[in-house]
């Protein structure tokens, strides 16, 4: 999806330009949070040191993003876009946050038994 996306000359966009900069950079945001949950989740049978986890899914999901924005330097109309990147990066970093988060509270909430083995 993100690859079609990103080769499209020309994206629909809402009218007027705080709209227009909100939907864009909430898309990228959300959809880079959204690829960097998917390879956390593909991941976590195989990395099992939770930091690492997810310093893993946030950098796949950042040179993906990287290789986005180059392949929109081909595409007529389009060119790549390092705020874009940032804004791609700060989408998957939030996710693996969110993600952290979310564990430890879940961790908090399960019994002192329970708790024994290191949160992810």
């Amino acid at each position: 999806m993100l690859f079609y996306l990103s080769a499209q000359p020309d994206i629909p966009t809402p009218p007027g330009p705080l709209l227009q900069q909100l939907y864009e950079r909430g898309g990228h945001a959300l959809a880079y949070a959204i690829l960097a949950w998917l390879y956390l989740r593909a991941l976590r049978r195989n990395i099992h040191n939770g930091v690492v986890l997810r310093l893993v899914s946030a950098g796949l999901a950042v040179l993906y993003a990287m290789s986005d924005e180059y392949h929109q330097t081909f595409v007529p109309g389009r060119s790549g876009d390092l705020t874009d990147l940032l804004v791609d990066g700060a989408g998957a970093c939030g996710a693996m946050l969110l993600s952290w988060w979310l564990e430890r509270r879940r961790a908090l909430r399960r019994p002192a038994a329970d708790r024994q083995s290191p949160a992810r």
